[in-house]
């Protein structure tokens, strides 16, 4: 990844913080084939440091977990906010007219050697922790226990773990540092005067000078 030294963002709380804000990463892995990207959502715990681990599951049809190279790091890249910026919102449009469009965003990728987990106990309980993260907004959360046993031991025998101990965590907030603050503070008003979530994740991160995911 193309990482200018103004947009790098090298804090391990920021980083990880996005990747539980922003779940649901790419995991790029290297096959016989050649380069192989699967989408799935991760959870992230903060141990062992400094990185944390990364885990997640996918289908046992999916030959993922059998062909990947495990002499080469997976990359799983978690994509935060990101928006297009339009020269228009800069006062730099209105003083030289010397501008152009951009987009702005906020990514970070991790890096870790891939390990596969078939032990059953342990697919319960991350299956249990990813429901139950996911359902909590829920009126009424579905929970695991919902489903018949026999059921959910099926379903369970049906998926794989992923496992992913992070040697290597990269950051990039791209979010307007780069521009004089008078067309800073024009991108975070219109972003603001724009109103949904992602514009509004973004217009705080642009007033912070970047660092802000949720």
């Amino acid at each position: 990844m193309y990482l200018p030294a103004q947009f790098e963002e090298k804090r391990v709380d920021v980083l990880q913080q996005l990747i539980g804000a922003y779940p649901f990463g790419t995991l790029v892995t290297l096959d016989a084939d050649g380069l192989n990207a699967n989408h799935i959502p991760f959870e992230i715990s903060p141990e062992p440091a400094p990185f944390g681990t990364l885990r997640a599951h996918v289908s046992r049809g999916n030959p993922l977990w059998r062909e990947f190279n495990p002499e080469v790091e997976a990359l799983a890249i978690f994509q935060g906010a990101h928006t297009y910026i339009t020269p228009s919102w800069y006062q730099t449009k209105q003083e030289t007219g010397k501008v152009v469009p951009t987009w702005n965003y906020m990514v970070v990728h991790a890096y870790g050697p891939l390990r596969v987990i078939e032990d059953a106990a342990w697919l319960r309980a991350l299956v249990t922790r990813l429901t139950n993260r996911h359902e909590a907004d829920f009126a009424v959360p579905w929970q695991v226990a919902d489903a018949p046993d026999d059921y959910i031991e099926s379903m369970l025998a049906a998926i794989v773990g992923l496992e992913i101990p992070i040697a290597r965590l990269i950051g990039k907030w791209k979010v307007s540092q780069n521009r004089p603050p008078a067309d800073r503070e024009g991108v975070e008003r219109a972003l603001q005067a724009r109103g949904d979530a992602n514009a509004l994740v973004m217009a705080e991160a642009v007033a912070r000078g970047a660092r802000s995911v949720s």
